[in-house]
Parts: C-alpha cells; sequence; structure tokens
C-alpha cells in the first residue's frame, strides 16, 4: 500500500494485519483522486474531508498529500487509529488532520455542533455492515456540509446503497474489479458536476 501522487508521493502505508478492516486499493484510490481532479489539478487544495470507517487512513493520507487543508479521520477501532498514527509519523504528518477514535454517527454529531463544513465526504464500513451505509448517508443528509460538496460511498459492487438520501442524490457509479464508488451532492448543488 503507497500514497499515488502529491507530496508524499510513492511512500509506503503500513496496512492493518489481523484486524476485520479492507483498506482501499491502491487502483481504487487512484481511480476516484482522478475522477476528483479531472480537469482542475488544484481541486483538492485547502479542502476539507471526512475520512469515515477510515480503516488505514489511507483514503485520507492521499487526500493530504494532494493539499487537503484538513482530513478528519473517524474510526472506531483503536488499533486501526493507532496505526493511521503511525502512518502519518511515518510521513512528517503533524497538523492538518484530527483524529477521531469513535463510530461515525456521535463522530457527526460532534463535527455539526463544531460548525465543520466539508468539501468532501468519504465513507467505506465493513462491507458486510449494509445497514451501515444507509444510515450514514441519511445522516450525512441532514448535515451542513459545504456548498457543492460531494460524498463518495465505496461499496461491493453487487450491493446497491441507494439513489437518494433526504436532499443527497447519486451522481454517478464506477465499477472497478468486485468494487464500486458512488458519488453523492445535494439535488441543490448538482450544477457542480462529476467528472464523467
Amino acid at each position: 500500500m503507497r500514497v499515488i501522487a502529491g507530496t508524499f508521493r510513492s511512500r509506503p502505508l503500513q496496512p492493518i494485519r489481523d484486524l476485520d478492516i479492507r483498506p482501499t486499493s491502491d487502483r481504487l484510490r487512484e481511480t476516484l483522486f482522478n475522477v476528483l481532479t479531472s480537469g482542475n489539478p488544484q481541486a483538492l487544495e485547502r479542502s476539507v474531508w471526512l475520512d469515515l470507517f477510515a480503516g488505514t487512513g489511507a483514503v485520507g493520507i492521499e487526500a493530504i498529500s494532494r493539499g487537503a487543508a484538513t482530513v478528519y479521520f473517524v474510526e472506531a477501532s483503536r488499533p486501526a487509529t493507532e496505526l493511521i498514527r503511525q502512518n502519518l509519523k511515518s510521513l512528517g504528518v503533524a497538523d492538518g488532520f484530527r483524529m477521531m477514535a469513535q463510530k461515525s454517527a456521535p463522530a457527526l454529531t460532534q463535527l455539526e455542533a463544531q460548525g465543520v463544513q466539508a468539501n468532501f465526504v468519504f465513507l467505506d464500513p465493513p462491507y458486510r455492515l449494509q445497514e451501515a451505509y444507509g444510515q450514514t448517508l441519511e445522516a450525512l443528509a441532514s448535515l451542513t456540509l459545504a456548498a457543492g460538496a460531494l460524498v463518495i460511498v465505496e461499496h461491493e459492487k453487487r450491493f446497491d446503497p441507494g439513489e437518494s438520501f433526504g436532499s443527497l442524490q447519486r451522481l454517478r457509479k464506477l465499477k472497478q474489479g468486485d468494487a464500486a464508488l458512488s458519488f453523492y451532492r445535494r439535488l441543490k448543488d448538482r450544477h457542480n458536476s462529476v467528472a464523467k
């Protein structure tokens, strides 16, 4: 596992061993960030990210490498949060992130109370926890996100998390191998399209 591009390009990330956590593959991460920066290589600079069910933190770390201002790593597993800290330390990242060692629902409530408005939200629950997709997307639909914010969901190709959740509407579904990425945006923000 490695950082794909940006400041920490090609630097290795430590995987999680002996835990029920499936990191986003390098290939899928590369596809995701190619979509997000298509036509605008600076699209992620100074952005705010929520990396929910963060696991190894690979997606949030990739965002930091590509210029994100702040990444909130939300992960309930203590061993996983320690691994994220170790990966950040190995890269020399001392600021621009916040670790939230808790479940996503209370973390989202806390972030909303603090006035955090994310530009990008990435969520990747364990595939077996299918109910977590709908619950988290419903919660996100009621939060105050930045204008034009994009919610990205990684899921199994044969599982469909749904087309809409409150004001969130799916714009695109991209399949790769056994995995898929679904991109959501608020209905009022749909004029800001996702690269096709």
